[in-house]
Parts: structure tokens; C-alpha cells; sequence
């Protein structure tokens, strides 16, 4: 979800620039379908973007609309409901790597994120934990991830689809994500070094009737 532009460093605007082109050309996501057993993926909760001043909490949605398991590849969108500062909620467009130490581990090697900021994420998922010591060896490069009952994953916001680049906000940053498989609950956390730390993602599935959840992928040309 984006989130306020610090005025005072400089790197915003660099951010802004670079999503302004990305937004050019660009006035919907790809057309890419993720099915698991005939839905798509929808959720909803909040994300608490408080700072020193303010406690605060955005509203959420968010839509996983594709998936190459083979690539470690997803994408959706994510639509922010009270932001302060916007007439309209804002969505953007977010492409995700699916951890599988095959295609990405857990070491981000980008966005600004040293090895030292991935572990201090990652280890506030209690799931994790069990993985610490071998990610420290090789990032998790021989950890068997498939049969884990949680997908760990990195979202990064792309554009915005509805909104101008000028709207305030940014999308420099991206998220920590961990998905259990049990419920269907999503908890992430935010990462950019110009934003408040560890701004929590927290979201339920909104498909009802299921009592189970697995990534079974389907990808339209």
C-alpha cells in the first residue's frame, strides 16, 4: 500500500519520477488470472502506518490476479480505503516473488534491503523461525519450502493504477509477506528507509466457504 511522502529526503522524488514513467502506459494491470479451485484470491484488513506523531490504520484490499509457480512469480492489486490525503481510494499495482530458493531466497539483494534488514523482517513472522540459522548460511538456497504449511513472499508495488503520481504518497518501498496456508490470513510488513519502520500488514481472505488453501495456478495468455 503506499505511503506518505517524507518531504524532508530526497530520495521521494526520485521514486516519483521513476513511478511516473512506470505509469505511463500503463492504466490497468496485465491480463493474468490466478484460479484456486475456480476464485480468485481476495483479501481484506489494515495497515497500521502510525508514526511517532499519530497512531494510524488504513483499510485494505487486496486482489491476487496471477501466478507463475515456475518463475516464483505473482502479481495483484492493492486498494487503500481512508487515505487521508486522497478524494478516492487509491490502488496500485503490485508484482511479488514467491520465496522457493530456487527463483528468489530469502535475501533481497535490492530496494535498498542489506541481508541485516531481511532477517530483521523475517524474523518477526514466528514462522520463520525455524529457518534462521541455514538463511544465515545461504539465504535458505537448500531449504525444502514446498510442503511448508506457509508461503513467504516479497510484494512490490509497481504503479498507481488510479491516481497521479503527485497524489502524495509513495510506493518506494516494499513488503515482508508470510501466507498460511491453514487460514488464508496474510501478514506482512513494509519496508522503506525514508518510511516508519515495520508498518504491520494484516489480512483476512474474503472467499467464503472454504476451509483450506493452496496456490493452484492457472495463467492466461
Amino acid at each position: 500500500m503506499p505511503v506518505r511522502v517524507e518531504e524532508t529526503t530526497s530520495s521521494s522524488s526520485s521514486s516519483s519520477s521513476s513511478a511516473s514513467s512506470q505509469l505511463s502506459g500503463h492504466t490497468s494491470p496485465p491480463v493474468c488470472t490466478l484460479l484456486t479451485v475456480g476464485q480468485k484470491q481476495a483479501f481484506s484488513g489494515t495497515q497500521n502506518v502510525s508514526s511517532l506523531q499519530k497512531d494510524e490504520a488504513w483499510r485494505v484490499n487486496v486482489r491476487i490476479q496471477g501466478c507463475n509457480l515456475d518463475h516464483g512469480y505473482l502479481c495483484g492489486t492493492m486498494e487503500a480505503l481512508n487515505v487521508p490525503m486522497a478524494d478516492t481510494p487509491v490502488v496500485t499495482f503490485w508484482e511479488g516473488e514467491i520465496v522457493d530458493g530456487k527463483n528468489y531466497t530469502f535475501y533481497t539483494g535490492k530496494w535498498e534491503a542489506s541481508s541485516e534488514d531481511d532477517i530483521r523482517h523475517w524474523t518477526k513472522f514466528p514462522s520463520f523461525q525455524p529457518f534462521l540459522e541455514q538463511v544465515k548460511v545461504d539465504g535458505g538456497k537448500s531449504l525444502d519450502l514446498i510442503n511448508y504449511p506457509y508461503i513467504f513472499m516479497r510484494w512490490k508495488e509497481q504503479y498507481f493504477v488510479n491516481v497521479g503520481t503527485d497524489c502524495g504518497l509513495t510506493i518506494a518501498g516494499f513488503y515482508y509477506v508470510c501466507f498460511s496456508c491453514t487460514d488464508g490470513s496474510i501478514n506482512g510488513f513494509y519496508y522503506d528507509p525514508n518510511s516508519s519502520p515495520f508498518q504491520k500488514l494484516e489480512l483476512k481472505s474474503t472467499n467464503e466457504g472454504r476451509s483450506g488453501f493452496s496456490f493452484s495456478f492457472y495463467e492466461l495468455q
